[in-house]
């Protein structure tokens, strides 16, 4: 396939370029997310996708970097609908819990939507390798300062306790993940409203926020 682009134009071989990327992220979601990430080679996922072996390198540069591109991808999306739920009108006038409370609704909905994306966003990046860890991190960090900027506000409104509260932040964002993995691994799925609430008030709990408003 790649000897016969020397024919094609720019705009072509742009195209072949893209719909692979998307077969391999495709194929990556069925199998990591199935089978898991350490029971996958990278021979069953081209062969999966359709593509040669050298196409996943050359994308990606290993098994190792189609599961980053891939928890990137799942992450993404979660952040953007968080926004986007945060960003509807009337959203500046509420309180701190249902502002909460709508990010999580909208969060857990994204991620969760497909049940393999949930698998390998929570579960199948655990224990991968320092790189994947590291990277895990930083997607950790832009929700802690997110949310660390949500609990200035609540304080500045009196809905928060006053203090500090980066420390609560940080751990509470780790136990999110910790608790959407636990979910995520249960034979009983549970609803999405179900994992929103219970982060919801988990949330609320940490940072000394009431429920009404």
């Amino acid at each position: 396939m790649t000897d016969s682009w020397g024919s094609l134009g720019t705009e072509s071989v742009d195209r072949i370029r893209t719909r692979e990327r998307a077969q391999l992220l495709d194929a990556a979601r069925a199998m990591f997310g199935t089978f898991g990430y350490a029971q996958t080679t990278d021979e069953e996922v081209c062969e999966k996708a359709g593509v040669p072996v050298s196409m996943l390198y050359e994308e990606y540069g290993s098994l190792e970097g189609l599961l980053i591109a891939l928890h990137d991808w799942v992450t993404t999306k979660g952040l953007r609908a968080a926004e986007n739920a945060m960003m509807a009108e009337g959203m500046d006038e509420c309180s701190m819990a249902e502002r909460t409370r709508v990010l999580f609704d909208a969060y857990v909905k994204a991620v969760t939507e497909d049940p393999r994306e949930a698998r390998v966003t929570f579960v199948e990046v655990l224990g991968v390798s320092r790189t994947v860890d590291a990277h895990c991190k930083r997607w950790r960090d832009v929700w802690a300062h997110w949310l660390t900027g949500e609990t200035q506000r609540a304080v500045m409104r009196g809905e928060a306790e006053e203090g500090d509260h980066k420390a609560d932040v940080l751990v509470m964002v780790g136990t999110v993940h910790e608790l959407m993995a636990h979910h995520t691994r249960r034979s009983r799925r549970a609803r999405p409203e179900e994992v929103s609430r219970e982060l919801w008030e988990l949330a609320l709990s940490m940072l000394g926020t009431q429920r009404t408003g």
